[in-house]
């Protein structure tokens, strides 16, 4: 994968801007110059994000991004590409970089134990361990660690009221658990293991650089994951070794499609998939359509349609 010409970086940091809207038009006026493309977000409690370019491009980026206010520590994760996965550049304004509905969690200073991807296996092997997935619906639906509690929301902000829920079962008997907890690159966990030791509970502990991180570095005979991992480009899922996966991706809900997906009678290319046919009007279909239209008349000729819908962050 190497000799791939597309470098792609998932980073996230957290720290304190004061004044987030300041640093955006410097960020994406360097990111423009450099051919670095993808979605990044701003908020006060920091930066979040997925971009790719070439080798020299993504480096001038990252370096900008170390700039910032508490971001000379900054860390992310990297894989290659054949192809570009994101159409534009993006830089955006939100109230949280990743969205769980929790404004006075402190991720900084209120985190979990960060567990390396060599040393997880051991800690999720503990019959003690309460293993969660934080992640979506349907992200889960096609990969998880084996053993892993799926808590079924649809958003990140359900969390909250899901772990609640579900705490005295948590502590049956009398113990007191012990909580391991993983995402996609780390950034959710930043929150959940967070606000689980808000709540009370100190044993608790997160996969460092995410399910990402564990399929870049453990090998397949030594792994404890199963199926693949839905990611926030135009790979849509990879694997072990980060190889991109099988699946496709539904362009009415961005969700992702097993190749069987695509021979169901609910299946329209652009328009519609079996999990979001039932959540939509035929207006909403007739509007997709036309888009799905739109996109291949650019595409014949040579150009981008600017409705094209795409993201590039992990955000709930």
């Amino acid at each position: 994968m190497t000799d791939l010409p597309i470098r792609i970086a998932a980073l996230y940091h957290f720290t304190r801007f004061e004044d987030p809207a300041a640093l955006r038009p410097a960020l994406f006026a360097c990111a423009e110059a450099n051919g670095v493309r993808g979605t990044l977000l701003l908020a006060q409690e920091g930066i979040n994000g997925t971009i790719a370019g070439g080798d020299a491009g993504i480096e001038a980026v990252l370096d900008h991004i170390r700039s910032l206010p508490g971001c000379e520590g900054l860390d992310w994760k990297e894989s290659r590409a054949a192809e570009m996965p994101f159409h534009r550049t993006k830089v955006r304004l939100k109230r949280e970089i990743v969205t769980m509905g929790q404004p006075d969690l402190d991720p900084v200073d209120g985190v979990g134990t960060y567990v390396e991807a060599q040393d997880w296996n051991a800690l999720i092997a503990d019959p003690d361990t309460i293993l969660i997935d934080t992640r979506n619906d349907y992200e889960v639906a096609i990969g998880t660690f084996e053993g892993a509690i799926d808590p079924e929301t649809k958003s990140f902000r359900e969390f909250p009221e899901w772990f609640r829920a579900r705490r005295a079962e948590f502590e049956a008997e009398g113990r007191t658990p012990k909580i391991a907890m993983f995402c996609t690159g780390g950034i959710r966990c930043e929150k959940s293991t967070a606000f689980v030791k808000a709540e009370g509970l100190d044993e608790v502990y997160h996969l460092k650089g995410g399910i990402l991180k564990y399929l870049e570095d453990i090998p397949e005979d030594q792994s404890r994951w199963q199926g693949e991992c839905f990611v926030f480009d135009e790979r849509v899922s990879v694997k072990h070794g980060l190889d991109v996966g099988s699946h496709s991706l539904c362009r009415a809900c961005r969700r992702p499609l097993a190749e069987a997906d695509l021979t169901h009678e609910h299946y329209e290319e652009g328009v519609s998939c079996h999990q979001c046919f039932p959540e939509r009007s035929d207006e909403q279909r007739a509007r997709y359509r036309e888009r799905q239209r739109q996109e291949k008349l650019a595409a014949a000729r040579g150009e981008e349609h600017i409705g094209r819908r795409e993201t590039g962050a992990e955000d709930g």
